[in-house]
Formats: C-alpha cells, sequence, structure tokens
C-alpha cells in the first residue's frame, strides 16, 4: 500500500539533515563540526481508521496522516470524506 493519505494526501518527501560531530562548547567539548549532509526521508504518521458514518450507517476504512485524523474529529466523518471524494 501506497503511503498516502486518503484525505489530506500527504506523502513522503526527500530532504536533508546537517551530520555533525564532537561535543558542544556549550557542554566542555571543542565544539562541533558538520562532517556531512545525509539523505533521509520525511514520511506521514499514517494510521489506518475504521470510522462510523452514521449518514451511511456503516463504518468506512480509510488511510489518515494524524492531522486528518484531527480535521474529521472537528468537521465529521461525513463530511470530510465527501469533501476529499471519498464517499
Amino acid at each position: 500500500m501506497s503511503r498516502v493519505c486518503s484525505v489530506t494526501g500527504a506523502k513522503p518527501s526527500r530532504g536533508h539533515v546537517i551530520h555533525r560531530r564532537g561535543l558542544a562548547k556549550k557542554k566542555g567539548g571543542v565544539g562541533q563540526h558538520v562532517t556531512a549532509n545525509v539523505p533521509r526521508m520525511f514520511i506521514p504518521n499514517l494510521k489506518v481508521r475504521r470510522l462510523w458514518v452514521p449518514e451511511l450507517n456503516r463504518f468506512v476504512t480509510v488511510k489518515l496522516s494524524a492531522r486528518a485524523l484531527k480535521t474529521v474529529t472537528k468537521n465529521g466523518a461525513y463530511r470530510t470524506l465527501k469533501k476529499a471524494g471519498l464517499i
């Protein structure tokens, strides 16, 4: 299954992390030095959820990000899923 949120469309993106080595001067070291620019993936926090939709009188299984789950809680399952085109 793909790592894409059904409601928000959030999907993995690529980025970089600055790799540092050494103890910070603040902590008694000689200072941190940048040694590399390391590639990484930023992956959305996805959850598979079964949502009860009272208007349809049934459960709907969707893959949601944590942000989308908050949106469903705020606006209601039917309204959110209808706007996303899932119902």
